[in-house]
């Protein structure tokens, strides 16, 4: 196929559809397309989860999530069940957005929520309908749901399969799912009707001049994880040069910025640092990996692999710069770290650089205290043994090291004289480089960066 765009566009047509799972994409999901004017049925077995979306909040943080589910929940665009018959016949369309996290021990994705949501659904599917999938999965998936859909529904080859991978990045989901940059859609030849569905449901989308490609289930299924394949790996690429950078006393932020200004590399999401997290990056990195031995062609996904290994080895760099900065002893040393969540303006802590650090450095013999905008809950549950406060001002009193490492704004607001006299030392390291140098020097502080001399 690989058509762009083509076909027909619906005008002021709406349709019902189902969101099952309805974690950080499929809640979104379900409130941006109740967004687009569609009447929007969530699905999740966690009944706690159902109950908190219907009093129109997220279970989780996501910038402007609340005052959409609220909107819509209100006008009764937008309701959520725990039942899968109620969203067996509320429509004929239905999106999958269940979690497809990295298998424990493996680096496989774990495809056991994904397969268990379709056979719970499939029986009460009693005609034609379209299953489009969102979840980030391995080639050959599609297959295997289209397998379970003729064995297990009554309508059988009348349930058609199509692939409609995400590309949400967390803080900006909202925006990214009401005007991606691009939207892929994956058929095989003969789901002449699958396509007109999907077509109805992102008209407005599409209409508003959304490059639209039209392709194959298998390029659809591998969209998603080669997307951030090579966001890791420009990612990384920036951080190995920070440490070519911090062996010869170079500047890894004026490079990245000379780097930029070619437009065949481009400075989006080329940001030295402390490197990536989250619930996408590492394990969609990974998962592409697998997915490629599976298929015969490891050999080509060797920058993958050492892609990944940058991205710990900044974790360690951290470390070892802080062991520095304390004269080689963290021993009973109070360090003070300024994030948990994995990147700003978001709750989530998998996988976060930050905590990685902290936890290392308490496991060191520190003191370390924990303090952020959003994630502190998630973090206390996950890392118990660490301390923590609301307060990123009164969490320096009595430090001997301040580590900045999630670039919240509201971490750049503080003014660094207003701390100088907190800490036993007015020591800083800035592990993602936002900070100003020049500031922090002039209010007295020993300033630190990755890369940076």
């Amino acid at each position: 196929m690989g058509r762009p765009g083509g076909g027909p566009i619906w005008k002021d047509t709406l349709v019902k559809l189902t969101v099952v799972g309805c974690g950080y994409l499929g809640a979104t999901h379900a409130a941006c397309m109740a967004e687009l004017g569609h009447e929007v049925l969530g699905m999740d077995s966690d009944m706690d989860k159902v109950s908190v979306l219907n009093s129109g909040k997220a279970p989780f943080f996501e910038r402007d999530l609340d005052e959409l589910l609220a909107k819509h929940t209100a006008s009764g665009q937008l309701k959520f069940t725990a039942s899968y018959a109620e969203a067996a016949h509320f429509a004929d369309l239905h999106f999958i957005g269940v979690g497809t996290p990295q298998t424990p021990g493996m680096d496989t994705y774990d495809l056991t929520h994904l397969y268990s949501a379709v056979r719970q659904l499939a029986p009460r599917l009693t005609g034609p309908a379209v299953i489009a999938v969102k979840s980030t999965v391995p080639v050959g998936t599609a297959r295997r749901v289209a397998e379970i859909l003729r064995e297990f529904s009554r309508a059988g080859d009348r349930v058609e399969v199509a692939w409609n991978p995400e590309f949400l990045r967390e803080s900006f989901a909202i925006e990214d799912t009401l005007h991606p940059d691009r939207l892929v859609l994956g058929f095989q030849e003969e789901q002449a009707w699958a396509e007109v569905m999907l077509r109805q449901c992102f008209a407005k989308i599409i209409e508003s001049g959304t490059p639209t490609i039209v392709t194959d289930w298998a390029t659809a299924e591998l969209a998603k994880g080669a997307a951030n394949s090579f966001l890791a790996t420009k990612i990384s690429f920036i951080n190995a040069m920070a440490e070519i950078c911090e062996k010869s006393d170079a500047d890894v932020r004026q490079l990245a910025e000379i780097l930029g200004h070619d437009l065949r590399i481009g400075r989006r999401g080329m940001r030295p640092g402390l490197g990536f997290g989250g619930g996408c990056l590492p394990k969609d990195i990974r998962g592409f990996i697998a997915q490629a031995a599976a298929l015969g062609a490891e050999a080509a996904t060797g920058i993958l692999r050492e892609a990944d290994a940058v991205n710990h080895r900044r974790r360690e760099a951290m470390v070892e710069l802080a062991r520095e900065q304390l004269d080689g002893n963290l021993m009973g040393k109070r360090i003070t770290i300024w994030g948990a969540a994995f990147k700003p303006n978001t709750d989530d802590i998998r996988d976060s650089p930050a905590l990685a650090v902290a936890h290392k450095l308490h496991e060191l013999g520190a003191t370390v205290t924990v303090t952020d905008p959003k994630a502190l809950d998630n973090a206390r549950k996950l890392h118990p043994e660490l301390d923590y406060i609301e307060d990123p001002i009164a969490a320096v009193q009595d430090t001997d090291l301040l580590l900045h490492l999630t670039e919240w704004a509201e971490f750049g607001h503080i003014d660094p004289h207003r701390l100088a006299h907190r800490p036993t030392q007015p020591l800083i390291i800035d592990g993602r480089g936002t900070l100003n140098p020049d500031t922090w020097r002039e209010a007295g502080w020993a300033y630190r960066s990755l890369g940076r001399p």
